[in-house]
């Protein structure tokens, strides 16, 4: 993670001008490595990550590059922190403020927080100044009893004002636009509810397997790994009512308020609303790859699901029966993520003899990754003398904008981070909203087999049955 993501995030920021001169940062691990050796870890990391960098900001951002090895669980290794953390401050401007970023496992949260809150690391005045954020990566928890155990443990060392659950989705430019489609356009926000919209449909596709985090998937599988955090915020956003401002908590509390509306699924039938599959062997981009039994460390009679497609229905006004149908899977066609709002068919069409159902209606789509953006497709008439209708599409995307290129996810978090905007992460009451959806569901596909886990060719789009459970309401996957 510190290779791949953090260290190139940072430097980002630091080429960006977005990084306090005077800022500092100290990795710490159980690794013994000298400062020289850590640095020429990131310098690598940076020079792999990107096409061209230039070498004297390289050089430059090294300077603020150090590192600590000590034990998690040892006080010594959190005073000598202190120590380090102290020195860096004695000749700062001002009263700095420390970000604790917690690149480890979920199950070590508890533990290192503690020691950081012994070690007076996270203290800070009742106002928050100066200020000590934690930044905790997925999971939180694994189901509601270890969530709420997890979230006690955190909130008796840290207040939630000081605690940055990270969604790295949420960061992306077009889930972040769309508050700002629907709230700052007004050809949107009026046909955003039940009488005009169909169905919305969310997918997160990812034609890699699990790597190298069998340990972890196995145990968690694909629902806790991806539903319960990233897809649910994403709905969340697009189903989410105005809030009064662009405040934080005022985002937060609405985002709240969709999860809380959610229908329980019926336990009793939840094979018409989830399907469950697990991928086999195939061919991904012309080359072939093993199924998940077949892949390191993973038990061959295992039953941890891979791919998850459901469907939900929130009980409020604005969305009373439009189902929101969501999937999620390893090994996918490819790598995509979008949002796919379908409007309602125009209920007559004057264009004898074209039909009402002939004309296909508006579909708003937000391509999350890999090419940012979005696009809406209407219907108009085709160039000619005759009267000939047909799809059109407009189109806009991020990398077409002229001028400076949009900040990575963990860029943005990260400087969301330093700047204390929680509007982007995940608050501790949706996280226990969350779990209490999934939980039941969970606890009945490991009790029972009510949800078959059906296979899928890796390289396809997951298994056919996920296909009836559109069907079945007389709708398609849009791709």
């Amino acid at each position: 993670m510190a290779n791949r993501k953090l260290i190139p995030a940072l430097f980002n920021l630091f080429t960006r001008n977005l990084f306090h001169k005077e800022s500092q940062i100290l990795g710490c691990a159980r690794t013994q490595m000298a400062d020289g050796s850590f640095r020429e870890k990131v310098k690598n990391s940076i020079i792999s990550t990107f096409d061209r960098v230039n070498i004297n900001q390289v050089e430059e951002f090294l300077k603020k590059i150090h590192y600590l090895s000590g034990d998690y669980d040892s006080d010594q290794t959190y005073k000598e922190i202190l120590k380090r953390v102290e020195k860096f401050e004695e000749n700062m401007c001002c009263d700095a403020g420390r970000i604790f970023y917690l690149s480890i496992p979920s199950t070590l949260y508890s533990k290192v927080v503690s020691h950081l809150g012994s070690s007076t690391l996270t203290s800070e005045t009742p106002e928050g100044v100066p200020w000590r954020n934690v930044v905790l990566e997925k999971p939180f928890g694994k189901d509601s009893e270890s969530a709420l155990k997890l979230d006690s443990e955190l909130r008796s060392v840290l207040s939630e004002r000081q605690i940055y659950r990270i969604d790295h989705y949420l960061g992306k430019e077009t889930v972040q636009n769309i508050l700002m489609l629907r709230f700052a356009n007004l050809i949107f926000e009026p046909v955003w509810n039940n009488v005009y919209i169909d169905n919305v449909q969310i997918t997160v596709a990812e034609s890699i397997g699990i790597g190298d985090r069998a340990g972890y998937y196995d145990q968690y599988g694909h629902l806790r790994d991806m539903f319960q955090n990233h897809i649910l915020q994403m709905l969340a956003l697009v189903a989410m009512e105005p809030p009064t401002s662009f405040a934080a908590d005022h985002v937060r509390n609405e985002k709240v308020k969709v999860v809380e509306a959610i229908k329980p699924f019926p336990l009793d039938e939840l094979d018409k609303n989830f399907v469950r599959g697990q991928y086999t062997s195939g061919v991904v981009g012309d080359q072939p790859v093993k199924g998940y039994t077949e892949e390191s460390n993973v038990p061959e009679d295992s039953k941890t699901e891979t791919y998850v497609a459901a469907k939900f229905l929130i009980d409020n006004w604005r969305w009373k029966d439009v189902p929101f149908y969501l999937r999620s899977g390893k090994r996918l066609n490819n790598k995509l993520s979008e949002i796919v709002i379908t409007l309602k068919k125009v209920p007559y069409s004057i264009f004898s003899p074209i039909k009402p159902e002939d004309l296909t209606p508006n579909i708003l789509v937000l391509n999350v990754q890999p090419e940012e953006g979005l696009s809406l497709s209407i219907q108009a008439k085709q160039p000619g003398p005759k009267l000939c209708i047909g799809d059109a599409t407009l189109d806009f995307k991020y990398g077409q904008l002229v001028g400076e290129s949009n900040l990575d996810a963990y860029e943005r978090l990260l400087l969301d981070t330093m700047l204390g905007d929680q509007t982007l992460f995940v608050r501790s009451d949706a996280i226990d909203l969350s779990w209490k959806l999934f939980t039941p569901v969970l606890e009945k596909w490991e009790s029972s087999d009510a949800c078959p886990l059906y296979k899928y060719q890796a390289g396809t789009w997951g298994p056919k049955e996920a296909d009836t459970l559109l069907k079945q309401d007389g709708f398609k996957w849009y791709y």
